[in-house]
């Protein structure tokens, strides 16, 4: 299978995020993901979380880039990384409700299939990967890690 890798610079403004989500939404029809399909609303989000964290947590310029599949496929995994050049690991945080912010790698963690981090040169790289599967029962999409969607409803097979 076909796989188009691009790339995108951000600069550490928190601008860069809304910029970076609509940069992401532009690549993801060339690759058969459809906008109104709930994949294409998850890796949105994942983009926003972790662009978020290189924005705010380093104030270094990151590159964000996607590994999305070139033609519609019933599985194929698409992938997301954010490299920076800080040299300081992702640190998920325990918060409590009256928090306004703490949450992003939690939220990375329940709805990517796998994610990680290696260093990379003078700073480090974070990835996470969603794996597309598409669901037999009325229209449902169904992804490698029991999360479904149905009618733009996202909930989690227990």
């Amino acid at each position: 299978m076909q796989v188009l890798q691009v790339q995108l610079e951000i600069r550490p403004d928190p601008a860069e995020v809304g910029r970076a989500r609509r940069w992401a939404r532009s690549r993801l029809a060339g690759s058969g993901i459809g906008d109104d399909e709930s994949l294409a609303e998850t890796l949105i989000l994942l983009v926003s979380e972790l662009v978020t964290n290189a924005v705010v947590h380093t104030g270094c310029p990151a590159v964000l880039r996607l590994s999305l599949p070139l033609v519609e496929a019933e599985s194929a995994t698409v992938r997301l990384e954010v490299a920076d050049r800080s040299d300081r690991a992702p640190v998920p945080r325990c918060v409590d409700g009256d928090q306004t912010g703490g949450r992003g790698l939690a939220l990375v963690d329940g709805l990517a299939d796998r994610w990680g981090w290696s260093p990379e040169g003078a700073g480090k790289r974070i990835w996470c990967e969603l794996d597309r599967c598409s669901g037999s029962e009325g229209g449902a999409t169904t992804y490698g890690n029991g999360a479904s969607a149905y009618e733009g409803l996202a909930f989690e097979a227990v």
